[in-house]
């Protein structure tokens, strides 16, 4: 018998939408290229891919890979997964073949779909297990998401789903190891689209650029859904190029964008951020990453009159956690602010005791946000919820006013001679030189040190220090013991699609026994 009781209060995904829907039928939703779909055009398309999907066969609960890079094509399949009870599994589009089969076999997948311009990783997976659809997004094959969205038919409109299902498996970037899978409810995303809009000033009224992949939680879950879910006008662009964001800025007057650190530095420091027209921007964001101070110092002058907002969270938690709002900044630029509306946070010992005000520990986090297992890894998921409270892996502290700081993560604090360093401490000293242009700190293995600070350094065009001037600089500022020990200076830094820097493959590369620091090198560095 139909509960009707509990389908009056439902609260998934789908039903947020519908209400955005109810409120503004015929206001644009979604701007990507030349087409633009209105919040009714935007839901039917929905609901006729969903259609679609359980027609070829799929059932509540299957798992659908997307693997693609940004298109109204990519969120529209999004949107139907939710609303018609399949679990949506989101793939990085940089993975290669075997890395892409890994996270389709350890989801259990039945349905990839995929990017044509993709194809090379897509032959490169090899034989599949349990993978029985196999389709473009684009059309030909037994899954035709775009000739479903477009398509003429009347779709079903009323599927069997609650806040209490699951609707994504999001996986982790895989910056410390192998990605594991986050399994989330309706309820999860939920909670957090109300925390975000709560904390980053969502209106109805706002004109929206989304930039960043839509597989990572960060651009779908903190920005791109809540900002549909209170009504907003979206646009859409397939990769964060500075020429394109600064254009689709002036062009669409958009008023509320998001990007990385990375991002941000590559924009400040394009031609296009002072030929083109931004005046139209009244509301930013940074996180995803650590932004360097110097950075958010030229941010906030050059955007003057923009409120600049920073966002701190992980993947497991929605992934928002806390804000440090535009009003915060002064006086507490490296601070993440505080727990939103939806999020208690502690910091914590190695035995789960609050430290106190000011000290360093684990950041760990309760809400209705997180996640509910990691797919398949009951290690994992013991390890990550002990206690009572999901385990971040990132290091912070306190201040006595009750904002966070975020000092590193645990596997990138540094361990020189008994000492921990913060890598973050040593990259923000080096990043104020003027000829870098990027920088990340690790540890490499030292027969002396156990881990000498080793500092792989961008420059700016034109620019040519040698590692003595740079060592020269960090002395100005940083005790004898955080001094880099190595400086190498790189071409570029290597990062995943969504901006983070991998350390561990910096580890890898630089840290081999070819390239390892030996006690004489760090004493001449010294």
């Amino acid at each position: 018998m139909t509960d009707f009781r509990a389908r009056a209060g439902r609260n998934g995904i789908g039903d947020g939408l519908r209400r955005a829907v109810a409120r503004n039928p015929k206001k644009d939703a979604l701007i990507f290229r030349d087409r633009t779909w209105s919040y009714e055009e935007m839901e039917t398309a929905a609901f006729r891919i969903a259609t679609h999907l359980r027609d070829a066969g799929l059932k509540k609960g299957d798992r659908v890979a997307a693997f693609a890079r940004n298109s109204d094509a990519y969120y529209l399949l999004w949107l139907a997964c939710a609303q018609s009870g399949l679990i949506h599994v989101p793939a990085n589009y940089g993975l290669t073949g075997p890395e892409l089969r890994y996270i389709v076999e350890q989801s259990g997948s039945r349905a990839l779909v995929y990017d044509r311009a993709l194809k090379g990783s897509i032959d490169d997976m090899g034989p599949v297990e349990g993978l029985e659809f196999l389709s473009a997004f684009d059309g030909g094959d037994a899954i035709d998401v775009m000739a479903a969205a477009t398509g003429a038919f009347d779709p079903e409109r009323e599927w069997d789903v609650s806040e209490d299902d699951y609707v994504q498996i999001l996986y982790t970037s895989g910056t410390t190891g192998k990605p594991k899978g986050g399994l989330m409810k309706h309820r999860a995303l939920m909670s957090e689209f109300h925390s975000c809009i709560h904390a980053l000033e969502y209106v109805e009224s706002d004109r929206c650029l989304w930039s960043l992949p839509l597989y990572h939680s960060g651009q779908i879950h903190t920005f791109s859904n809540p900002q549909i879910m209170v009504g907003s006008t979206c646009a859409l662009l397939e990769q964060p190029k500075p020429e394109d964001i600064f254009a689709c800025i002036e062009r669409n007057k958009i008023t509320s964008f998001f990007a990385p650190p990375t991002v941000w530095v590559g924009l400040l420091r394009h031609p296009g951020f002072d030929s083109h027209d931004l005046s139209s921007l009244n509301k930013v964001y940074y996180g995803a990453s650590i932004m360097p101070e110097p950075i958010l110092v030229e941010l906030r002058k050059r955007l003057n009159g923009a409120r600049v907002f920073n966002c701190y969270g992980q993947s497991e938690t929605g992934p928002l956690a806390t804000v440090l709002k535009p009003e915060e900044h002064d006086g507490r630029l490296t601070s993440c602010g505080r727990p939103v509306l939806n999020v208690e946070t502690r910091v914590v010992d190695e035995d789960d005791n609050d430290v106190p005000v000011g000290e360093t520990g684990e950041i760990v986090h309760r809400t209705p946000h997180v996640i509910t297992e990691y797919w398949n890894r009951p290690d994992a998921t013991d390890e990550a919820f002990k206690n009572g409270w999901f385990h971040t892996g990132d290091m912070g502290r306190f201040d006595a006013e009750g904002f966070l700081y975020v000092v590193d993560r645990v596997k990138d604090v540094i361990n020189t001679g008994g000492v921990l360093v913060a890598s973050r401490e040593v990259e923000d000293v080096l990043f104020s030189h003027e000829a870098v242009f990027e920088v990340a700190v690790v540890g490499l293995p030292d027969e002396k040190w156990l881990e000498a600070i080793a500092a792989m350094v961008v420059l700016k065009e034109g620019h040519s220090p040698t590692e003595a001037d740079l060592i020269a600089h960090a002395k100005k500022s940083l005790a004898h013991y955080k001094i880099p020990k190595r400086i190498v200076f790189v071409e570029d830094l290597p990062r995943n699609a969504s901006g983070k820097i991998l350390k561990r493959e910096l580890r890898r590369v630089h840290g081999g026994e070819e390239t390892a620091v030996h006690s004489g090198a760090a004493a001449s560095a010294g």
